[in-house]
């Protein structure tokens, strides 16, 4: 993990970091050999030609870049979690309004 990341990561809102920190062990744990680095200026997770991309903002945390579908039961089993075309969002249910990431 190149040193951009690491930055973004430990900027993350600690009301969200360990939201953050499962949602990094899960994708690593199924693909451990991604690349992880800064693409649209939030980590992006490369495997091949496919793309996941997690970022952490004032709400809470965004999972970008499945199509629908493709989310392997994640959206049946979390039905709270808003979601629009192109764009799934798991944001932190029931946790405090936060600044976010200083400087975003």
């Amino acid at each position: 993990m190149d040193e951009a990341v690491r930055a973004y990561i430990d900027a993350v809102d600690p009301a969200y970091r360990s939201m953050f920190d499962r949602v990094h062990r899960l994708i690593m744990t199924a693909h451990p050999d991604a690349d992880v680095v800064l693409s649209y200026q939030i980590p992006t997770y490369k495997v091949g030609k496919r793309r996941l991309y997690v970022g952490a903002w004032q709400h809470g945390i965004s999972i970008y870049g499945w199509g629908q579908g493709r989310d392997g039961g994640f959206a049946k089993r979390h039905p709270r979690v808003a979601q629009r075309p192109g764009r799934d969002q798991a944001a932190a249910a029931g946790t405090r309004s936060s600044q976010g990431i200083p400087g975003r």
